[in-house]
């Protein structure tokens, strides 16, 4: 079972814990994780366009001209489909995009982002974000004494204002509460920072609180 440093604000290691191998060290199934983030994509998805049909697009009461003799091809209506200012042929209308995935499937793909990233070494873990105020000026520096970059995932056990303030206005940084915690998100990110609460299967190993103090 690998194991992590619970590291604080500055960087400075606390203790270690042990990552759970059945979060962070399985074999990633990719095809879940694809058709997981796809749905949940899909589901974000508005689905509100619309389009009018020859019955819904305003005029074109009057037939344009008699049926016969007069060379041309029939016609009935002047909001026909393919009359300009007419109305759309099978366009888009108001529909649901979502899919139904089953719950372990969502677990699995979240488990295998997790244990992707676990096993580039892009998991970190702070022992809390220990910030008096909102600053982002602290939330960089905190961020680069932890060594992460690129685009970060904040887990946090609670909506905590001042974590939330402090990393708001850095746009490569995204704040999201544990149980909120989903593959397309982690698998976006290049770094994935958790508390040591909201560490998933946390299990404590050692520390070394006042030692060599």
């Amino acid at each position: 079972m690998a194991t992590v440093d619970v590291r604080r604000v500055d960087g400075s290691t606390a203790r270690s814990m042990e990552l759970d191998d059945t979060v962070f060290g399985i074999t990633p199934n990719t095809s879940v994780m694809h058709q997981v983030v796809t749905a949940q994509l899909a589901a974000a998805r508005a689905g509100t366009q619309s389009t009018l049909t020859r019955a819904e697009v305003r005029g074109g009461g009057a037939k344009p001209w008699r049926q016969k003799g007069t060379g041309r091809a029939r016609q009935g209506s002047s909001r026909s489909p393919q009359w300009a200012g007419g109305g759309v042929a099978l366009g888009p209308k108001p529909r649901s995009y979502r899919q139904k995935t089953p719950k372990k499937m969502v677990q699995l793909a979240l488990r295998s982002a997790l244990s992707d990233r676990a096993a580039t070494g892009k998991v970190a873990v702070v022992e809390s974000w220990t910030f008096e105020a909102p600053k982002t000026k602290d939330a960089v520096a905190a961020l680069a004494a932890l060594g992460v970059e690129g685009h970060v995932l904040v887990v946090v056990d609670r909506d905590d204002e001042v974590v939330s303030k402090s990393f708001r206005n850095l746009p490569e940084v995204r704040v999201l509460l544990a149980g909120e915690l989903n593959a397309y998100d982690v698998l976006a990110s290049d770094w994935i920072v958790f508390t040591a609460d909201t560490l998933p299967g946390q299990a404590p190993v050692a520390s070394d609180e006042g030692a060599g103090e």
